[in-house]
């Protein structure tokens, strides 16, 4: 066990300290405020304030994790043996900057409660994040920092900490189960009218084929998804939206029985989860309802949940999974950036800045989307999936990706996206 002495043991020390000390790096921690216990302690022990008790580990505390609710935070760029790194310490301290203050900053999006000017999607853009302003956003530096900590408690204290596995996961959204299949009669006529005002004779074309059996539906890939994963042993996940029709959400009805059957035969070969509507993303009730409306359906709980708006109403959208005991996330990514949002490629626990609590939701960080990877360049896409590889790798990290069922429809460049699934899954 690593002890940690501190004047004061904040929600925020006791929060930071088992996320870099125990779910990355494996290592129990205890804390105290008695000198006396830190001093007798014979085993690896840390203190964490303003100055150096004696001859142990001394990290110089910053001040955020002692402090309540949210204030103006300086932000100066230092550096860490090449990672860059911020809230400089000074030279009595064995590391050169307040590591667990920058971790919680980046964690809990600190910054994302200040003003800032949303997208059009009503989202904080990556743009306005310290992460892409001082190009370290396709850097897991939470995880970097803490293999570097881990490094001075090996010298310090003679020891060797046993490390972790690098894992890849693969999310697949579906907002839409079929493109023109179970739209309804009236949906289906204004669809057609629609297609053929804008000159889109492809979809039109295609919308009466497949009304007519003369041609499968382009988003009906689930069977070559299927045989993918069973072939490749790739672990994936579904998460499906089963709310209502509105202006926002055009899914198939969740009532109707070919929908309900591709949710359960999904469910057969992967973990199938919620992906909330457009007002349950931003109310309990209607999360609850469809929630529930999954669970009828698949006859089991339901523990994971998509935004795949990534328009994250924070804490609000985490306090209502939370109430209703989900108990992943997989939301805390950019739509058009790749890399890190959160700073880190390890689930941890998300906190309430607001009520200063941590939250029994575990958030899942992703660093890849299509829709970002549709802003890059052809010939830059492998170079920019290989570095995000290789960074999660050499922390030993998680590294989540999400796609759509439409990603591999003839809609989209599905032989593209195809080799990236392989490639992050290192398939050759």
């Amino acid at each position: 066990m690593l002890l940690i002495y501190t004047q004061k043991i904040t929600p925020r020390i006791t929060y930071t300290f088992k996320h870099i000390c125990t779910r990355i790096l494996g290592v129990p921690v205890g804390f105290t405020s008695k000198i006396e216990e830190f001093v007798a302690h014979e085993g690896m022990k840390l203190s964490y304030g303003k100055k150096r008790l004696g001859g142990e580990i001394f990290v110089q505390q910053e001040g955020l994790l002692v402090e309540q609710g949210m204030g103006d935070v300086e932000i100066k760029m230092g550096d860490w043996e090449g990672t860059p790194c911020f809230f400089k310490a000074s030279e009595d301290s064995s590391i050169p900057f307040d590591i667990f203050a920058a971790s919680f900053y980046l964690l809990t999006r600190y910054e994302e409660f200040f003003p800032h000017v949303k997208d059009e999607g009503g989202r904080f853009p990556a743009t306005e994040s310290l992460g892409y302003q001082e190009d370290f956003l396709h850097l897991p530096v939470v995880d970097m920092w803490a293999y570097k900590f881990r490094k001075v408690l090996e010298e310090h204290y003679d020891l060797k900490f046993a490390g972790r596995k690098f894992k890849a996961q693969t999310i697949i959204s579906v907002t839409e189960a079929y493109r023109f299949r179970k739209k309804g009669i009236v949906r289906s006529a204004l669809g057609l009218v629609s297609d053929i005002f804008q000159l889109k004779v492809k979809y039109a074309v295609d919308r009466v084929r497949v009304h007519l059996n003369l041609k499968k539906d382009p988003y009906d890939n689930y069977g070559i998804i299927v045989k993918f994963l069973k072939k490749y042993k790739v672990p994936l996940k579904f998460m499906f939206q089963v709310s209502p029709f509105s202006t926002f959400d055009r899914n198939v009805n969740p009532n109707r029985y070919e929908f309900q059957s591709l949710i359960k035969s999904m469910a057969d070969y992967a973990e199938v989860g919620l992906q909330p509507g457009y007002y349950a993303c931003q109310y309990s009730d209607p999360l609850k309802q469809e929630k529930q409306r999954l669970e009828d359906i698949l006859k089991r709980p339901v523990e994971s949940g998509l935004n795949h708006r990534y328009n994250l109403l924070l804490p609000d959208q985490y306090m209502n999974m939370a109430e209703l005991e989900f108990k992943n996330d997989y939301s805390m990514g950019y739509p058009k950036a790749l890399g890190f949002r959160a700073g880190t490629c390890t689930p941890y626990l998300f906190y309430d800045i607001n009520l200063e609590v941590t939250l029994p939701i575990l958030v899942h960080p992703f660093a890849i989307n299509m829709q970002a990877v549709d802003r890059i360049l052809s010939s830059d896409v492998e170079m920019a999936i290989e570095e995000l590889l290789k960074e999660t790798q050499q922390v030993e990290g998680t590294l989540t990706a999400i796609f759509s069922n439409e990603d591999f429809s003839e809609y989209r460049n599905a032989r593209r996206n195809y080799a990236i699934l392989k490639q992050i899954h290192e398939i050759k």
